[in-house]
This record gives structure tokens, C-alpha cells and sequence, in this order.
């Protein structure tokens, strides 16, 4: 028999990889950093001065008070919308009659942004942490529904028959040919909704918050501290970013077959 090809590896292309990674975000603090250095507007302060005052604001203390209680509530509102947008999606796609009825609901609550219904929340849920967590989950919810529901209808009908055919039906069917077939675009809804999750989780600390990045942020602007202000703004962006990279390997690791097929594909043609 002829040897296996070897698959090359992960780490090969690594050095380009990162050089992918922070090219842009190193340019665009190069520029900010020259487009502002000799500013002198209150509201524009220089990043020099941004940067300067970053750590005298985000100590330990800070850290444990605001960022901590942000990030598990967004974490909290982000896997419930998992839980169920995956959940409904695929009852929705698997069945016609279902999809059938509930579409036209389903466009209707889309269509409505959910920061729009923070006051509405706050009625049912009340101030504290729940309000917070139902608006991050009300919004993530839609892109992985969506993306559940398309990728479950897109599964392909000789795997459904070869499946049915084997006697695999049910759960198991789900389990083995549904959402496998399913999760590059399940996956896609959950990139979206990690961006909408952060913002969600910023507008919903703005309302009635005590502690929070959004709460923290909005704080130092009525305080007319502006380059504190800047320094919120750069952690909301260091979160998002980490965030992403951490949903990079998530996704590398589990859709690891998928990317494997689609590289092999690549080389082929």
C-alpha cells in the first residue's frame, strides 16, 4: 500500500499566521498614534496620553469589579442564545409544516432591535444582573437560530437516506448526520453573535448598572474624564479581540474535519 499523505502541520505556517493577526491592528495604532500625537482637543486627547493613564485606571481591583461582572454576564446571555437558537433552529429546519409556521414570527422578531426592548425587559426582569443577561441573549439568539435553521435544511439528502436507511432515526440521527452536517453554519451564527453579544452587553450596563464596562465607560464621560473615558473604550476592544481569537480555536478544533476537507479540496484543484 502506498504511504498515507502527510498532513501538514498546524504550526507550519504559524510566524504568517500571527503576522496576519497583528499587522492590521499594529498599523491602525501606528496611525492613530501620528494622527493624534499633536492633538490638543479635550475630546481627542493623544493616545500617548491614553496609554499613559491606562494602567493608573485598570488596575486589579477595577478589573475584579468591572470587567469580571461584564464578562459573565455576557457569557451567561451568550450560551443560553446558543442553547436555544441551536435548539429551535433545528426543530424549525427539520421540519416543514414547523418552518412553515413560524417564519413569519420569526421575521417579525427579528426586526425589532433589541435595545429597543431594554425598558420593556427591565419591567419583566427588573435591574439587576437578569435584565442584562435576557438582552444579551435576545439578541445573539437570531444570527444562531437563522444559521441553524439554514444549515439544517441544507444537510444533504443521501446522507438523510443512507442514514434512514441504516435504521439511524431519531436523536441519533440528529446527533450523527444533522448537526455534524450542520455546524460550519451553526458556527457562523455564533460568530455573529459574539460581536452582537458585546454590544448588547455594553448598551444593557449603560440602564441601571452599578458596575460593568458600559456602566464604567458612560461614568468617566459624565465625569468629563475623557482619556479615562478612551481607556474603557480600548478594553472593550481588547476583549472583543481576545474573544475572537479564543473563538478561532474553538472552531479550529471542533470543525477540525471540515477545515481538513476544505483545505484538501483547495490543494486538489
Amino acid at each position: 500500500m502506498p504511504p498515507e499523505p502527510t498532513r501538514p502541520s498546524a504550526w507550519g505556517n504559524l510566524p504568517l499566521r500571527v503576522l496576519f493577526v497583528f499587522a492590521l491592528p499594529a498599523l491602525l495604532i501606528a496611525f492613530w498614534w501620528l494622527a493624534s500625537d499633536g492633538s490638543t482637543n479635550v475630546y481627542w486627547p493623544p493616545l500617548r496620553t491614553i496609554l499613559r493613564t491606562f494602567p493608573d485606571v485598570w488596575t486589579r481591583a477595577r478589573l475584579r469589579a468591572d470587567l469580571v461582572p461584564s464578562l459573565l454576564r455576557l457569557l451567561a446571555g451568550y450560551a443560553s442564545a446558543a442553547v436555544v437558537g441551536v435548539a429551535l433552529g433545528t426543530v424549525i429546519g427539520s421540519y416543514r409544516k414547523v418552518r412553515a409556521v413560524c417564519e413569519p414570527v420569526l421575521e417579525f422578531l427579528r426586526a425589532v432591535p433589541p435595545p429597543v426592548l431594554v425598558p420593556v425587559i427591565m419591567l419583566f426582569a427588573g435591574i439587576e444582573d437578569t435584565m442584562k443577561i435576557v438582552v444579551i441573549a435576545s439578541g445573539c439568539v437570531w444570527p444562531i437560530l437563522l444559521n441553524t435553521v439554514e444549515g439544517v435544511r441544507a444537510v444533504d439528502s443521501v446522507m438523510s437516506e443512507t442514514a434512514r436507511s441504516y435504521g439511524i432515526t431519531g436523536p441519533a440521527r440528529m446527533r450523527a448526520v444533522v448537526l455534524p452536517s450542520a455546524s460550519p453554519q451553526i458556527f457562523a451564527g455564533l460568530r455573529q453573535a459574539l460581536s452582537i453579544g458585546i454590544i448588547l452587553m455594553v448598551i444593557s450596563e449603560m440602564f441601571a448598572a452599578s458596575n460593568g464596562l458600559g456602566f464604567t465607560i458612560v461614568q468617566f464621560q459624565r465625569g468629563f474624564a475623557i482619556p479615562d473615558m478612551w481607556t474603557g473604550i480600548l478594553v472593550l476592544g481588547l476583549l472583543g479581540f481576545l474573544l475572537s481569537v479564543v473563538f478561532q480555536l474553538v472552531e479550529r478544533r471542533v470543525l477540525g474535519w471540515y477545515h481538513g476537507l476544505r483545505d484538501s479540496s483547495r490543494r486538489s484543484s
